[in-house]
């Protein structure tokens, strides 16, 4: 690795001299050489300034190295944040492109706390998780090569294996053939060997007598001949007899011998195709990940805590006039816009972000009881009465699939796009549905009316017992609130930060719980319009939370905590949604 070229002195520079550097000014933002730096802490405009050896200063990573603290348009010096641009400004950059913005704060109230902030051991966990967890990733994977290695040579020895074992079955099989066709030939060559010798042995015989009538018939006296004539008529019949038998018995007969092949060798040669075949099968790895918080190093200001969520409230907008709406559940699309279930009309609704109505996305047969986000243009609809649970494409205003639970009332419903997780209070039972082969998991013990399935935890409210939970999805607790601000929870949903929001009907209260389980408080009540609140749901991006509320769920409530830049908003009755500004 090449080490770096060699600093200069910057002020040095400007004077035509070179000067190696030795420290190097965050404030000014300069090098220094030993003598410059000597003036530079005792000038009253900059003995305060911090600095840092240089050697440190190629240590930060480059981003950080081009982190001015000069406005690159106004070469003015930053002393604003503005909270709604997430950046820090100018006091010529407010006449410029913040004239509109009202979360303009003193950039030095943003930074004092920087580095105490509850960010930075956060933002140091989360690089330490994401190390363990490529850390994890690269030994699975080099496991995975390993693995894979063996299974080939796992593989060749079961190829070679197999082919010796049908060559060593074959060579059985070819050996006892050769010794059968051995066995069967030696028969037929002893019987053939046999009826050869004796043929044969007649055969000389003839030939002799053959020689000796000719003899006898130059030489014998008439007596002579007359006798031998006899004896000959006889022996001529008897081997005359002998040759009929032969012919008219079995020993002639011509046998051949013959090799048939058996059909299953035949068929093998004709049907089998391939010695195997290779297939790859795949299945989910079994690394446990710590995904951590995947969006909190997007903010640079400290995370909130329950006692500094602040809700405000603005504008003023409309809804149908004539229509009556009895709201028991909602939810907010990516782009903000709200769906509302209508238990008089049995009706999906869909306003604008700004609360303007928009359209009825469809009708059901049956009373609606929960509405979540899928993902793309999906939401999941729950019907408690009719044990049903519907997909629903929005774009399409249709429903896509239906999913039945026979003799079960399916309360919350819930889902991060993989997987559907719904409630089964009757039946002390959560079902975590896999949405692409719709297998399930049944979580057996789990009281709870309605949930939110947030990055692999289940939050939900039971509504008997005044308490919050969170489970695992494997369905293992993880911990349990029960609480005197607590009082008849439904509507439960999480913010960008891990704080849990619930409803509570009975006590007219929105209350915030700790990430942990360990604390929570009430935040708007009867006094900011909160009536027995029915459901709340929150678009995490843009921190926008929607809360259905009053006896017959026909108020709701959109906001959002001061500290995140958040706006709350009421819709009042049937006909309009006041939208109030923080002071």
């Amino acid at each position: 690795m090449s080490s770096p070229s060699k600093d200069f002195c910057t002020l040095c520079k400007e004077d035509n001299v070179t000067s190696d550097a030795v420290t190097w000014c965050t404030e000014c933002e300069v090098f220094l050489c030993v003598e410059c730096e000597k003036h530079h802490k005792r000038s009253r405009t900059s003995k305060d300034h911090k600095t840092i050896s240089a050697e440190n200063y190629h240590e930060l990573p480059s981003f950080i190295k081009g982190t001015s603290n000069l406005c690159i348009v106004h070469d003015r010096k930053f002393e604003l944040y503005c909270s709604f641009h997430a950046c820090a400004c100018c006091v010529h950059c407010t006449t410029d492109k913040h004239q509109t913005c009202q979360t303009m704060k003193p950039l030095s109230d943003i930074l004092k706390q920087v580095k105490s902030s509850a960010a930075v051991p956060l933002l140091e966990k989360d690089l330490k998780d994401l190390k363990e967890n490529f850390d994890e990733i690269l030994e699975y994977l080099r496991n995975r090569v390993s693995t894979n290695a063996k299974q080939k040579s796992e593989a060749i020895q079961n190829i070679r294996s197999m082919r010796k074992s049908n060559n060593d079955y074959i060579n059985q099989l070819e050996q006892q053939l050769l010794k059968d066709l051995e066995i069967e030939h030696s028969k037929l060559r002893s019987e053939m060997e046999t009826l050869l010798l004796e043929v044969d042995k007649r055969a000389k015989q003839i030939r002799k007598l053959q020689k000796e009538f000719s003899n006898m018939t130059k030489y014998a006296t008439e007596l002579q001949i007359y006798v031998g004539l006899k004896e000959i008529e006889k022996i001529t019949s008897q081997e005359g007899n002998y040759i009929e038998d032969l012919k008219c018995g079995s020993d002639l007969n011509e046998r051949n011998l013959h090799m048939t092949t058996s059909l299953a060798l035949s068929s093998f040669l004709h049907d089998v195709k391939s010695f195997g075949e290779i297939t790859v099968d795949t299945r989910p790895c079994n690394v446990q990940a710590n995904v951590g918080r995947k969006d909190q190093a997007q903010y640079l200001v400290p995370v909130p805590t329950i006692d500094q969520i602040k809700p405000s409230f603005s504008n003023v907008l409309k809804v149908p006039k004539g229509r009556t709406f009895s709201f028991v559940d909602c939810c907010i699309l990516p782009n903000c816009n709200c769906l509302t279930l209508d238990i008089v009309g049995k009706d999906l609704l869909m306003f604008k972000n700004d609360g303007t109505f928009i359209t009825t996305v469809v009708s059901f047969k049956e009373e609606p009881y929960s509405v979540c986000f899928v993902k793309d243009d999906t939401v999941a609809v729950s019907f408690y009465t009719a044990c049903e649970v519907a997909l629903v494409d929005i774009g399409k205003s249709k429903v896509d699939r239906n999913f039945k639970f026979p003799k079960v009332c399916c309360s919350g419903v819930s889902s991060d796009g993989q997987v559907l997780v719904i409630s089964m209070p009757t039946d002390k039972n959560v079902i975590v549905m896999n949405l692409l082969d719709e297998s399930k998991q049944n979580l057996e013990g789990i009281y709870l009316h309605n949930i939110s399935l947030v990055k692999g935890n289940i939050y939900g409210t039971n509504f008997l017992n005044n308490t919050i939970s969170c489970y695992k999805l494997s369905g293992e607790m993880l911990w349990s609130l029960k609480h005197q601000n607590i009082d008849e929870p439904l509507g439960i949903a999480l913010d960008k930060n891990g704080l849990i929001y619930v409803a509570c009907r009975r006590g007219n209260k929105i209350v915030v719980v700790s990430p942990d389980g360990k604390s929570c408080r009430i935040i708007l009540n009867y006094g900011d319009g909160i009536k027995t609140p029915q459901s709340i749901a929150i678009n995490i991006k843009f921190g926008i939370m929607l809360v259905a509320s009053g006896n017959q769920g026909v108020d709701l409530l959109l906001f959002k905590p001061e500290l995140q830049n958040l706006k709350l908003f009421f819709i009042w009755g049937n006909s309009k949604i006041i939208i109030c500004t923080h002071c």
